[in-house]
């Protein structure tokens, strides 16, 4: 039986990165509490901004880990056998996720920032007692007002959140019984949820998207967005799950895990990082094409204020896996894999940072010492948690079904 420990050095590396990242936030705080009136607004902004893109960014990740693993169970596959583990370690995050992200809501409802503008209530408000028109009366948000309004945000995000945490705790509590009691019960147990599941969750982590991310910038809307959002924490978790698997294998761990098995992350990479990149394409040509105001208007304040880091984000992660994991050398190559895949993972927070922080902070945006510390101490808490999921169970299942299947596959 392989078990994992975590070794002295990485859990020296994580608790530092978590250190890093509560002087990050201290620091925030301090300079919202010395901010001067006239600057106070914006280090709210930027405190409270920064957090959601974090917790947006990694919640996304956990959440792609159950997805993933549904997928595998659904199309009854056995290739990715060997490494579920990881795919389980990495769901195990979404309880810590789906608590940062519902502080930021709250916060927001408590009106202790406003990255949701929407969740201002004098905006709905069309005359005064007076009688007189309200100034800050805004038309398109009270249009809708039937979807944005907070009783049925906190049930879609409840709802959401618990269904997701549910499944994530069905499928690791079958798979650590599964190792125990054997048998083929337990696994088409979650083959019947996983097809439950990826129903449940190909609709709402589109509605969540929404919710959570497009209201930022509450006058605009696009068909495409939930599709986006969801490629991006897609390929962003397959980078996760590629890195993951290469550590445990450097330290003599998931032997059964062959060069056929890498290979296979290496295209999913690949493979994911075609569809971000068509999905990006697809909304920007469309919305540019047209040039209707309130549509073009969302790229206009990121081509004019976040130019290079735009079109830097695009080009890293379209170009870098185009170039690099095309070869099928390249993705058995471990040195290339894990190099591009820290590349990639890094864009694509840029790209949560992109969907953030413009709707957020408008042109008075930053990107410094607080920014970078705040991601690292996410990214410790993160592998905080994964790394103790790891470590409670065999780090290759024992008694799957298609596990001999799994351990005999091969790439010719």
């Amino acid at each position: 039986m392989e078990q994992f420990t975590l070794p002295t050095r990485m859990r020296n590396i994580i608790y530092t990165l978590v250190g890093i990242g509560v002087l990050s936030l201290i620091m925030g705080v301090v300079n919202v509490m010395g901010a001067e009136e006239a600057e106070h607004h914006h280090a709210v902004q930027r405190l409270w901004g920064n957090i959601l893109i974090n917790g947006l960014f990694f919640f996304g990740i956990a959440l792609m880990g159950t997805f993933f693993m549904a997928v595998q169970y659904a199309a009854e596959s056995a290739w990715a056998v060997t490494v579920k583990r990881v795919f389980e370690a990495v769901s195990q995050y979404v309880y810590v996720g789906a608590l940062v992200l519902l502080v930021v809501f709250a916060a927001g409802a408590m009106h202790l920032h406003h990255l949701y503008h929407w969740m201002d209530p004098n905006l709905y408000i069309e005359f005064l007692a007076d009688g007189s028109l309200n100034p800050e009366y805004d038309e398109i948000i009270a249009g809708k007002s039937a979807f944005l309004n907070q009783p049925f945000f906190w049930a879609r995000a409840l709802l959401f959140m618990g269904v997701y945490i549910w499944f994530t705790r069905r499928f690791r509590k079958r798979s650590l019984e599964e190792d125990m009691s054997g048998g083929t019960s337990l696994h088409y147990n979650n083959v019947r949820d996983a097809a439950i599941f990826l129903v449940f969750f190909g609709f709402t982590s589109m509605v969540a998207s929404w919710d959570w991310i497009m209201s930022i910038d509450t006058h605009w809307f696009s068909t495409l967005f939930g599709w986006y959002v969801f490629s991006g924490w897609w390929i962003s978790a397959m980078v996760v799950f590629l890195l993951l698997v290469l550590y445990l294998k450097s330290k003599g761990l998931m032997q059964q895990v062959n060069e056929s098995h890498v290979h296979d992350l290496g295209k999913w990479m690949f493979a994911v990082s075609f569809l971000w990149s068509y999905l990006f394409f697809s909304q920007f040509m469309l919305i540019w094409y047209s040039d209707i105001p309130e549509e073009v208007t969302y790229y206009i304040a990121r081509i004019d204020h976040y130019r290079w880091l735009f079109w830097g984000m695009f080009a890293v992660n379209f170009i870098f896996p185009m170039l690099f994991l095309m070869d099928r050398d390249n993705k058995r190559n471990k040195g290339y894999l894990v190099t591009i895949g820290f590349i990639i993972l890094f864009g694509h927070w840029l790209d949560t940072f992109l969907l953030v922080v413009p709707g957020t902070q408008h042109a008075d945006w930053h990107f410094g010492a607080f920014e970078i510390g705040l991601m690292l101490g996410f990214a410790g808490l993160f592998l905080f948690v994964v790394t103790r999921a790891l470590s409670k169970a065999p780090v290759v299942v024992k008694s799957h079904p298609f596990l001999d299947e799994s351990l005999h596959h091969e790439i010719h």
